[in-house]
């Protein structure tokens, strides 16, 4: 997928995600039940550029990709289209040899699992602001979240740093420059109550507060779990299916 956006959406699939969009705006603000309604982070994997670009200008404010050879040329298609550019959360897990590439689009990477992938962040940005390589609408500093694992045993795991490691590797962040600790992400085990996994997830980050208390942003839910999510106190849902429909 090259960096150019070779074509628009057509109108009727702007109008099919404006709809989708709405609808689950609308459970997201039915789920925090007159509280606080999260931020949506719109996953476009698997989708094109153009996707994107009617998604931003629906009014999408925040993009998400798991997968940098995905995310980077979308993310300069759409900086050559919009004069202020979706904020892009890399969501998915990150190889460190590729820290060098996602901080130059990315303003969060919410999958932080081990101290070898701050450091190579860290570096990465060091590198990108002293070479003029991280775009101004990314921002000087990277939002980093710890990912957090959430099933019970490694069978099937999603990923993420075992909760008593959660410490160390926060700790690494907020004392590396360019990098500011935001607070946890996790994903909820295949085939488990969602509910109990976010739960363990709020419990993670309250603690993390004690030590950083700007570690505010709890990632979890995606189109199948959001409500479990929202209920347990996330600020960030994470959509895909939902809103672009069946991946490709």
């Amino acid at each position: 997928m090259s960096g150019v956006l070779e074509r628009e959406a057509s109108a009727e699939r702007r109008a099919e995600l404006a709809e989708r969009l709405e609808r689950v705006r609308g459970r997201m603000r039915d789920a925090a039940g007159g509280g606080p309604v999260p931020r949506l982070v719109v996953v476009t994997k698997n989708f094109p550029p153009s996707d994107a670009l009617a998604l931003a200008e629906l009014g999408a404010a925040d993009l998400g990709e798991n997968r940098d050879q995905e995310a980077a040329p979308k993310a300069e298609a759409l900086a050559g289209r919009l004069e202020s550019p979706p904020a892009w959360h890399f969501i998915g897990q990150l190889q460190s040899n590729k820290a060098k590439s996602v901080v130059r689009y990315a303003s969060a990477v919410h999958s932080a699992d081990r101290l070898s992938l701050v450091k190579a962040l860290g570096g990465a940005m060091s590198r990108a602001l002293q070479e003029g390589l991280r775009p101004d609408w990314a921002g000087a500093s990277l939002d980093v979240l710890v990912q957090v694992s959430l099933d019970d045993d490694a069978a099937g795991a999603r990923g993420g740093a075992a909760p008593a490691d959660v410490p160390r590797v926060a700790e690494a962040i907020a004392s590396t420059p360019a990098l500011e600790l935001r607070g946890v992400m996790g994903v909820a085990p295949l085939g488990a109550d969602p509910a109990p996994a976010f739960e363990r997830l709020a419990a993670v980050r309250d603690a993390l507060r004690a030590d950083h208390p700007g570690a505010e942003w709890m990632s979890a839910g995606m189109s199948q779990d959001l409500e479990a999510a929202v209920g347990a106190g996330a600020t960030h849902v994470r959509i895909g299916s939902d809103i672009l429909g069946a991946r490709r």
